[in-house]
């Protein structure tokens, strides 16, 4: 069997980064899967999951209300790795194109307060594992790597 493209990327050099994963083409729509990798694989630690589940209400509910990219999200989730997420953009897009709405997204998890979206077992399938103290953590460090300084090495993958 044929490698699946992630397991192609150089695990050993990865910087925290933002980096188009692949590109998928359906008829004339492309969609674009961006790895958005907040801990240095094989080196920092994996996130806990209460923080990554946090990342994951909070993002993907502020890009599906988001006055531009909602009508563009198709998906954010995490890997299952625990080092990043992933999210699908309709469009050709390059990793320099999502770097302000993922600051928006960075400046919303950061001073958020209050209850989670989706926090009930009504809407969560494991709702008690949150915590948004751990997720504003991982947030700052991606936002202070990442976010703050979009630089050639962190925005394409190493070869």
């Amino acid at each position: 069997m044929k490698k699946i493209a992630s397991f192609t990327v150089n695990h050993i050099d990865l910087l925290t980064g933002i980096y188009v994963s692949r590109r998928d083409y359906i008829g004339a729509e492309v969609i674009t899967t961006f790895d958005l990798r907040f801990t240095r694989p094989n080196v920092e630690p994996p996130m806990e999951t209460a923080g990554i589940h946090t990342i994951e209400h909070l993002l993907a509910t502020f890009l599906r209300n988001h006055s531009v990219w909602s009508e563009k999200t198709v998906y954010f989730g995490p890997m299952g790795c625990r080092t990043g997420f992933y999210v699908l953009f309709a469009g050709e897009l390059k990793s320099e194109d999502i770097v302000d709405v993922l600051r928006e997204a960075a400046d919303y998890v950061l001073s958020y307060e209050g209850e989670i979206p989706g926090y009930s077992p009504r809407d969560c399938g494991n709702y008690l594992d949150n915590n948004l103290t751990l997720a504003k953590i991982y947030m700052k460090k991606f936002k202070e790597e990442v976010l703050d300084n979009p630089v050639a090495e962190r925005l394409n993958y190493p070869v």
